[in-house]
């Protein structure tokens, strides 16, 4: 099985009153790793379940034509972007929740994508957390918030985090794979009271999956059911 082991992901951390954090430039957000432990970013759970052998296979077929951590990262992540549903897109009904189960029926909404592209990210030894951002429901604040989650991989060639989401592209939306300007999904407003919170999570903020666990029916956790703050 080829790995791309990154064992320096810290070489490049910066201390302050406020804990570990890396700058992506003066202009962009500040992101904080929430565990000072490298191996958390690494880590097997309930949900990343990377052991899975559809798991595994998948992350397999995404490395045989990468030449490095970075292309193999780019080849996972367009994989769940392009090939896994949104479920709320296809109007299912379904809910996925671990990284296996996402993989299995080929859908899920962003909190579920988000552990497949960690976990594939994981499988190669590539750290790899998550997001959030706070967002309203519809267009605007009287539809009322939601969390929407997405990833955050380290990639050792360059040195840093980058954020990721792999949501799913649809009209006015188009997130991409960047080193540059971030291209992500949803562009926070301020003005409209929306968030983008800074830290990269080792595990699934608790809220998303007890969102998951609680909820049989798709549609309604989409309109009823998602968490309003982490």
């Amino acid at each position: 099985m080829i790995k791309f082991i990154f064992t320096s992901m810290y070489n490049y951390k910066t201390v302050d009153d406020d804990g570990i954090f890396f700058r992506h430039g003066e202009d962009k957000m500040k992101l904080i790793c929430e565990s000072a432990c490298p191996d958390d970013y690494l880590a097997e759970t309930e949900e990343v379940d990377f052991s899975h052998p559809a798991v595994a296979q998948c992350a397999e077929q995404r490395a045989a034509g990468a030449k490095s951590g970075q292309d193999y990262a780019q080849a996972a992540f367009e994989f769940v972007r392009d090939r896994i549903s949104h479920s709320w897109d296809i109007r299912s009904h379904r809910v996925t929740r671990t990284a296996s189960e996402v993989l299995r029926f080929e859908e899920g909404i962003c909190y579920a994508k988000a552990n497949l592209l960690c976990a594939l990210l994981r499988r190669q030894g590539i750290p790899a957390g998550f997001c959030y951002q706070r967002l309203t429901l519809g267009d605007t604040p009287d539809t009322g918030y939601v969390i929407h989650a997405l990833n955050a991989v380290y990639l050792a060639e360059s040195g840093r985090w980058i954020r990721l989401d792999a949501r799913g592209n649809k009209e006015g939306v188009d997130a991409q794979f960047s080193l540059g300007e971030e291209k992500l999904a949803f562009s926070v407003r301020k003005q409209y009271g929306e968030k983008d919170y800074g830290i990269i999570h080792s595990r699934p903020a608790p809220a998303t999956m007890a969102a998951l666990r609680r909820h049989t029916d798709c549609i309604n956790m989409c309109l009823h059911g998602l968490p309003t703050e982490l």
